[in-house]
């Protein structure tokens, strides 16, 4: 991954499936914006451990919506992939965040997540509304991610307070002695 946190995170225009919709919609992902946005990439459609990843932030997201965040899901496949898988896996029934279609991997290569062989890696960005990189972490294709793990990231954030380790809202942060 190439972004460095406190940067400016790249804006992409890309198609996103969004349940629902007959075609794609047109989605830019990045820059500032009136909410926080976490984007979370995926290597591929059609896979084992990515259903797991993507149920797991649609059963969050109304803890996500509650803490003023967008969430986007992407990959480098099409949304004709995204419209077949999503459309015929029961387990992704309940998706309702933005999918971003990114087979010209422009999103994928502005966030330093494509890989060789045309996939994504398991990227996931916190990025605040001012359109700034405030978290980023990746983890090997074989190991899926922890979406109440983001949600907590994203919401120690929010606080603008040091937050220990294991923080979670409602718990008291740190401060420093004067």
């Amino acid at each position: 991954m190439t972004l460095k946190l406190g940067t400016l995170a790249p804006q992409v225009d890309v198609d996103a499936y969004i349940a629902g919709d007959a075609a794609p919609r047109r989605v830019t992902v990045g820059g500032p914006a009136d909410t926080w946005t976490v984007v979370f990439f995926y290597p591929r459609d059609f896979t084992f451990v990515c259903p797991t990843e993507l149920r797991g932030f649609a059963d969050l997201h109304d803890d996500f919506a509650a803490a003023d965040a967008l969430v986007v899901a992407a990959s480098t496949d099409s949304w004709h992939v995204h419209k077949a898988w999503f459309e015929g896996a029961p387990l992704l029934a309940s998706i309702r965040y933005p999918v971003a279609a990114d087979a010209a991997h422009a999103l994928s290569r502005a966030y330093g997540v494509l890989s060789e062989d045309g996939a994504a890696i398991r990227g996931t960005f916190v990025i605040d509304p001012d359109g700034r990189v405030r978290h980023a972490s990746a983890t090997d294709d074989s190991v899926g991610r922890n979406p109440h793990e983001t949600l907590r990231v994203l919401q120690a954030l929010q606080t603008g307070e040091l937050c220990p380790v294991a923080w979670h809202p409602g718990q008291p942060t740190l401060r420093i002695a004067a």
